[in-house]
């Protein structure tokens, strides 16, 4: 490793995944970190956003920000709070990563060349397959590190990630273990088998507690997270690893996304949590109710989506009917955290710690600030699986440095995925223009969802309040035209109360089932 905290700890063996809100981390060795070249002028942490006011009544004049108070894990030791195992080590990477999101750009480029050089040379000795594209594209682990040396090799695609012929690596570092098997959801109609480290759990969990700290979240309040993974609705005592080895947190509640949206809301509404968790799926679904005269969330200061796209839509509506800005953060199975949203500014901030994020056009060059292009993505930190400008199948927006400071490298818009993109007749690709607003202001449409048969047909599948007159069906197929940008044969399904979610329990806005 060269670049991570600087520390060393002993950590003790944990179940994983474990049963909290969060994953948790698994280990038994001993980590020995190496140290940042040079260290820059920290800023002064934010402190936590303005409480809502039955919080901010019951804190005491002088109470330190929720994420200075630390859970002591010394027997009779209660101040100062000391921390041991695998919290130690949290704290100390998130310590670390307080420090490095403000080197400059240069300096995060070349620690990453430097572990991009470590982990190549890995991959190499102990992966055929990874062995194989380097010598095919006339590369070796020394050349990836130089500048500009990873443009050079032709990135893995999904395809090349489910041939596991010599893929994975043959030995893992005995500090990185253990090895575990993630499975990605396979909403594409291509899962994915990648084998992940105690190394990845690791700094899972630090950008866990980033996101946190960064948003100004109140560790002391109350939580809800949906999960596509959970079936039953589960009440926890805390917010569950990394959080609540850390600090002392409030209670969570974790619900299945599948759950009906009117029960979902009524158990968000009934527990009154001060974070919530959400798909923007089901966010919107939530803003219907609400908008129609349904219970307000009270006392809720922070709104986290995960796992789809957010539309520029939803931030409105969210914005207006709960007064709230919605919190983002760009994840994936395979990788975990890649980027989070700024706190101070527009955009997303990569995790350069952990991953090399790339956007590129079709030309595989690096798109420009304002442009659009494929992701690539190299976790700088998997010795198990050399995942090594990986094609995620995302489209995301190149960024200018931003404004707030941070040297991390800026992501302007997560697009979405490719199946995400209308593809014409003529095989051209692009965006479309879609937004629940539009819908809504011609018909009484609660949810909707398009997708794009074949080359010319464009179902949309509905649900709305009262049927639909064929004058508004009308409407409503001339606007979804102009929107996609061709004149498709659009067909209207209804479902009476719900849209089917994929497997994954996500529901994207547009779909494509053609091939680009």
């Amino acid at each position: 490793m060269a670049w991570a905290p600087q520390a060393s700890f002993v950590t003790p063996r944990c179940v994983w995944p474990n049963d909290g809100i969060y994953d948790g981390f698994a280990d038994g060795t001993t980590y020995s970190w190496l140290r940042v070249k040079s260290l820059p002028t920290v800023r002064p942490r934010r402190k936590a956003a303005e409480l809502t006011a039955a919080t901010a009544d019951a804190t005491p004049p002088g109470m330190p920000a929720a994420f200075d108070i630390l859970h002591s894990a010394i027997p009779g030791v209660a101040w100062p709070p000391l921390v041991q195992g695998v919290a130690a080590l949290v704290e100390a990477y998130v310590s670390r990563l307080e420090v490095t999101e403000w080197l400059p750009i240069e300096e995060i480029e070349q620690a990453q060349r430097e572990q991009l050089g470590l982990l190549a040379d890995h991959c190499a000795r102990h992966s055929p397959a990874f062995a194989r594209r380097l010598a095919a594209a006339d590369l070796t682990a020394v050349d990836l590190a130089q500048p500009g040396g990873l443009a050079r090799l032709p990135s893995l695609t999904r395809r090349g990630l489910q041939d596991h012929d010599g893929l994975f690596c043959a030995q893992v570092p005995e500090a990185h273990q253990p090895v575990g098997m993630t499975q990605t959801s396979g909403s594409t109609g291509e899962p994915t088998r990648v084998r992940r480290t105690g190394l990845n759990k690791l700094g899972h969990m630090a950008m866990t507690v980033r996101d946190h700290r960064w948003q100004s979240r109140d560790a002391r309040g109350r939580l809800v997270a949906m999960s596509a993974h959970r079936h039953e609705v589960k009440p926890l005592p805390d917010w569950g690893e990394p959080l609540a080895l850390l600090y002392r947190t409030g209670p969570a509640l974790s619900l299945p996304a599948t759950m009906a949206v009117a029960e979902l809301h009524a158990r968000i509404a009934d527990f009154a949590p001060q974070v919530l968790v959400t798909y923007p799926s089901v966010l919107g679904a939530m803003l219907d109710i609400i908008e129609c005269g349904g219970r307000q969330f009270q006392g809720l200061a922070h709104v986290r989506c995960m796992s789809e796209m957010v539309h520029p839509d939803l931030r409105a509506r969210t914005q207006a009917l709960l007064g709230r800005t919605i919190e983002d953060a760009y994840t994936s199975e395979e990788f975990g955290f890649l980027a989070l949203q700024c706190p101070d500014a527009d955009g997303y901030h990569i995790m350069a710690e952990t991953h090399i994020v790339e956007v590129i056009d079709d030309n595989g060059k690096p798109c420009a600030p304002g442009e659009w292009g494929r992701v690539l993505v190299t976790d700088l930190h998997n010795f198990a699986t050399p995942l090594i400008r990986y094609a995620i199948g995302d489209y995301a927006m190149a960024g200018t440095p931003c404004a707030c400071r941070r040297g991390l490298p800026r992501i302007e818009r997560i697009m979405g995925r490719e199946r995400n993109l209308v593809v014409t007749p003529d095989g051209a690709r692009h965006w479309p223009l879609t937004g629940y607003s539009k819908f809504h202001a011609i018909a009484p449409v609660r949810h909707y969802q398009l997708i794009q048969r074949d080359l010319e047909t464009v179902e949309m599948r509905l649900v709305v309040a009262e049927p639909l007159s064929s004058a508004q069906e009308a409407k409503l197929r001339a606007l979804i035209q102009t929107s996609v940008g061709h004149p498709f044969d659009i067909r209207l399904t209804y479902f009476a109360d719900a849209l089917p979610p994929d497997p994954s329990g996500k529901r994207e806005e547009f779909v494509s089932l053609v091939a680009g």
